[in-house]
């Protein structure tokens, strides 16, 4: 029996002793090499992988033209997979929802946190009318995708652990918003952002930026890879406060400067891209694999470049 033939083997028992699991699960039963492992679980014959979600647009600077999707392959497996055995679809539908519900009921909770911290901002302004209609709040990343997880990881500049996807707000004020007032709430909303990293129950990250209509129209040039990230946010964000006309006039913005439909050719792109390296993950020999890149396979974060 091969080795690969061996794993799957191991697969099928530990399935069949446990019931459908998450490709994390699988990993932790066994204490295999997470390549190998989604390679058996797609290769196989006799299991069924079932993934939760949707995949969307995710730019990152060691992929040829920035775009590729989210979730990586890797987190797709661990996180929002599960894998059952072939014939066994009501035991997988019902791993499978509930997978879902946790996965929308994350997401609900970091929103909801995101409105608890801005409404607990807001209570200490006193211009409350500026904050209104003369700036927009807007929530984007994993969670408008309903996408978010909680899967715990090392918060980068403390090393401290925290509950998965970051929750990422860009505030966005009009031109005449007083620039004083403006390096008040950017320091207020960072006083909120340590407090709910610290605090021991929450321990959320925040990744968050506030700046003028002037600098979006600077970052609408799209000719860098910081100013297409700051672009791709805007594309996906949802106003979660804040003025509605500010925050068409941003929409509106990106449509007419070309950028929407460039974001949505890079999407395209990275739909293609996926395709390929996942045959290619799964045809090529593994050794050879590990000869080449892998940072299609695992997760990067956006975030460090976040403006």
């Amino acid at each position: 029996m091969s080795s690969s033939d061996e794993l799957e083997t191991r697969i099928i028992q530990t399935i069949k002793d446990r019931g459908p699991l998450t490709g994390a699960e699988i990993s932790a039963a066994l204490n295999g090499d997470e390549l190998l492992l989604w390679r058996a679980c797609r290769l196989s014959e006799n299991l069924q992988v079932f993934t939760i979600g949707r995949r969307y647009l995710r730019l990152d600077r060691n992929i040829d033209g920035f775009a590729r999707l989210s979730p990586s392959i890797l987190r797709e497996f661990l996180t929002y997979s599960a894998i059952g055995l072939q014939g066994g679809v009501p035991a997988l539908l019902q791993r499978v929802n509930e997978i879902d519900s946790h996965i929308k009921a994350v997401s609900r909770e970091k929103l909801e946190l995101a409105r608890s911290m801005l409404s607990a901002l807001l209570g200490q302004m006193e211009c409350e009318f500026l904050m209104r209609e003369q700036a927009c709040f807007i929530i984007a990343g994993d969670i408008v995708y309903e996408m978010a997880h909680d899967v715990p990881r090392p918060e980068r500049s403390t090393g401290k652990m925290i509950h998965g996807s970051d929750i990422d707000l860009v505030v966005v004020v009009d031109d005449e918003f007083p620039g004083g007032l403006m390096e008040r709430l950017d320091s207020m909303i960072y006083q909120e952002k340590q407090k709910i990293l610290m605090t021991p129950h929450l321990r959320e990250e925040i990744d968050y930026i506030v700046k003028d209509l002037a600098r979006v129209r600077t970052q609408l040039a799209f000719d860098t890879f910081k100013h297409m990230l700051a672009c791709k946010i805007l594309q996906e964000g949802v106003l979660l406060y804040g003025s509605e006309n500010l925050f068409h006039e941003i929409k509106s913005m990106l449509h007419d400067q070309g950028i929407t439909k460039k974001l949505t050719n890079m999407e395209h792109q990275a739909r293609i891209f996926r395709k390929e390296a996942e045959r290619h993950l799964l045809t090529e020999d593994p050794g050879r694999i590990r000869e080449g890149s892998l940072s299609y396979f695992y997760p990067e974060e956006e975030s460090e470049e976040f403006e």
